[in-house]
């Protein structure tokens, strides 16, 4: 695999960053892709692991020691068909996905891990490029019908997964566009969403339905689809956010980080003349400009909240994480290779601006006449907030005009499909499916709904899963199905594999 030796002589080239003075000015992407001959520099650096331990850090299992040697060798076609027998959509994974199997590379213990994610963007967008990528509905359609709520990464998957197996799909997404929390939750500077309506467009060309503005449990009958329907995939994700429990948690100017990041990524959806993005009831309070913001919360969301009120203009913003610092490696005893790092040293956030407060606890928020002025705060020591204890005389406190809380997520809404068809859930609050089915027949889910929070690349996995399962249970065909194989239709007629690199 690569190059003998490559890792011993080429250092790590990652993705080519504008300067932060230069990207909070506007949203386009912060980053673009180094040069090809770059990238083949960078496949070379695979190592030919005994064991790829990037395959177990990936929870789609990316064939990635194979599609390194291929963009090494420059064999761009053969690389892409490689990438999309696991993964339908790399072209978000290989932007927004924080890359565990990176941090699960071997050569990561003691230097500088192969820039998996950069050498995935770029086999995508190559391929993109060179046409290969194509929307083609199946040769075939089986006569049965799936209705799929929701359309962030696993309902999406799901749908692309059953539309290739010959099923006619709906995807009913309750917001005007798709993509669930890849549009609404992540910045453009990390997304531009003209990538998502690109893949969109191609599973519409493919024979994919999507209905937006489309609320199931609400405006829709959850019954009514079911009756129109072989099989019904919930796909909503997990939508209810975590409060901040503190003494003044209910003032005006205190938000779920969500809420901001619906309301700014809709405004520069509007600022662009994208058409449909509504304008946000809370949009004036949901505006960092000239404010002093707080995100309480450490992780990529709270991030991605320090860098939209960047580029607002806010006046300043401080991150308030209950982690320790960590060394520049992020890793913790209960964290070791090839485990995800807890922290890490820095961020495309913090590059641009902002602070970060390590081992930081919110005790108490206050305000004047209904509305935010102070964060109250002590110092903490532990390993995680579950037990982090307080230090006696570090209390502190900071002027606010706007608190973002990106605290996590509990489990999906019930009200709504998961009332209605009264579903069990597990202890967290999660629609409980062993196997992806619910405990209603015909009614399946897939993705953060069914495991709760987790990454994209899961989501992804999930959805590809719950496919399988669904047309296992349609058509009695054996699951899990083998790659590239040729499937029987319902009619006994044979759908043929889809041909190489048109997907």
């Amino acid at each position: 695999m690569g190059e003998i030796g490559g890792f011993l002589k080429l250092h790590r080239v990652d993705f080519a960053k504008r300067k932060p003075e230069e990207r909070r000015l506007d949203h386009k992407h912060y980053y673009s892709l180094q040069p090809e001959s770059v990238l083949r520099d960078q496949g070379a650096r695979c190592m030919d692991c005994g064991v790829p331990f990037c395959h177990v850090g990936c929870p789609l299992g990316n064939l990635i020691p194979d599609w390194n040697n291929q963009v090494y060798r420059a064999d761009w076609l053969e690389a892409n068909d490689q990438l999309h027998a696991t993964n339908n959509f790399p072209e978000f994974t290989g932007r927004v996905c924080p890359a565990p199997c990176e941090k699960a590379c071997v050569l990561a213990i003691n230097d500088e891990a192969v820039t998996i994610q950069q050498i995935e963007l770029g086999i995508v967008e190559h391929a993109f490029n060179a046409g290969l990528i194509r929307g083609g509905a199946p040769a075939r359609r089986t006569g049965k019908t799936i209705a799929v709520i929701g359309s962030g990464p696993a309902g999406m998957a799901v749908a692309d997964e059953l539309n290739k197996r010959g099923h006619s799909v709906t995807v009913f997404e309750r917001d005007e566009a798709a993509g669930g929390l890849m549009r609404f939750g992540v910045p453009d500077a990390k997304l531009e969403k003209w990538v998502i309506d690109r893949r969109v467009a191609l599973m519409h060309e493919a024979g994919i339905d999507f209905r937006f503005d489309a609320d199931v449990g609400g405006t829709i009958s959850i019954d009514d689809l079911r009756d129109r329907h072989d099989a019904v995939v919930l796909a909503t994700g997990s939508r209810v956010q975590r409060e901040v429990n503190v003494p003044g948690g209910d003032l005006q100017g205190v938000f779920p980080a969500m809420d901001y990041l619906y309301a700014r990524n809709r405004a520069v959806a509007r600022e662009e003349g994208r058409e449909g993005a509504p304008a946000d009831a809370n949009a004036d309070e949901l505006c960092a400009a000239g404010r002093r913001v707080i995100v309480i919360g450490g992780g990529d969301t709270g991030m991605d909240c320090l860098s939209n009120a960047g580029r607002e203009g806010c006046a300043s913003a401080i991150m308030l994480d209950v982690y320790q610092e960590l060394p520049g490696s992020g890793r913790t005893p209960d964290s070791p290779w090839p485990l995800q790092p807890r922290r890490t040293a820095s961020t495309y956030a913090l590059d641009e601006g902002g602070q970060r407060r390590w081992g930081t606890r919110v005790t108490s928020i206050s305000g004047e006449n209904g509305r935010v002025t102070e964060v109250h705060a002590v110092e903490v020591e532990g390993t995680s907030s579950a037990d982090a204890k307080p230090i006696p005389g570090t209390e502190f406190s900071l002027p606010a005009d706007l608190v973002l809380v990106a605290i996590g997520f509990s489990h999906p809404e019930h009200e709504g499909a998961v009332n209605d068809l009264g579903l069990e859930l597990d202890a967290r609050g999660n629609i409980k499916a062993g196997a992806h089915a619910t405990s209603v027949e015909g009614v399946y889910t897939a993705g953060d709904a069914r495991t709760g929070q987790s990454l994209i690349v899961s989501a992804i996995a999930e959805g590809r899963r719950c496919a399988r399962v669904v047309d296992a249970h349609l058509t009695g065909r054996p699951q899990p199905l083998a790659l590239g194989a040729e499937v029987p239709g319902a009619t006994g007629e044979e759908i043929p594999a889809p041909p190489r690199s048109t997907r």
